[in-house]
């Protein structure tokens, strides 16, 4: 029962995390000048992506050895729901990241549309987490 319980708390901290950024951060974010909002949202991102991605995993992880220790398959479809983030993350998150990321110079008016578009995508995570979330405390 130990692993469900840690696959459930690290869910949860990946959904609370990926609610933070859409609440709190993406608006306080997009309250700033262009050039501020571009060199805040750099260093965040990569940031919040080596987090969500440890929490994903960690908690796919646990969600596969408690379905081992139960046999109850919701346990798999739990840990295949965190961790579809990554291609989540991988396919629809990356292009637009890369796109951010390369503005230089006089691009940087650029930058709020397309961080606005990312905030969008980005409460894809939000959804996810709470979908992953739900199916392990319905497992629990």
């Amino acid at each position: 029962m130990i692993p469900g319980l840690i696959a459930l708390a690290f869910a949860a901290a990946f959904a609370g995390a990926a609610i933070y950024v859409n609440w709190v951060e993406q608006p306080a974010r997009m309250a700033l000048d262009d050039k501020a909002l571009l060199s805040e949202w750099a260093p965040s991102d990569s940031r919040g992506v080596a987090l969500l991605a440890a929490f994903a995993l960690a908690s796919a992880v646990a969600g596969f050895i408690a379905y081992f220790e139960t046999d109850d398959i919701r346990w798999v479809f739990g840990a295949l729901i965190v961790i579809s983030t990554w291609p989540y993350a991988f396919f629809v998150m990356a292009p637009l990241n890369n796109q951010i990321l390369s503005l230089k110079g006089g691009d940087v008016s650029a930058a709020r549309a397309l961080v606005r578009q990312w905030g969008l995508i980005e409460s894809g995570f939000a959804g996810i987490g709470v979908a992953a979330v739900a199916m392990f405390l319905w497992a629990l």
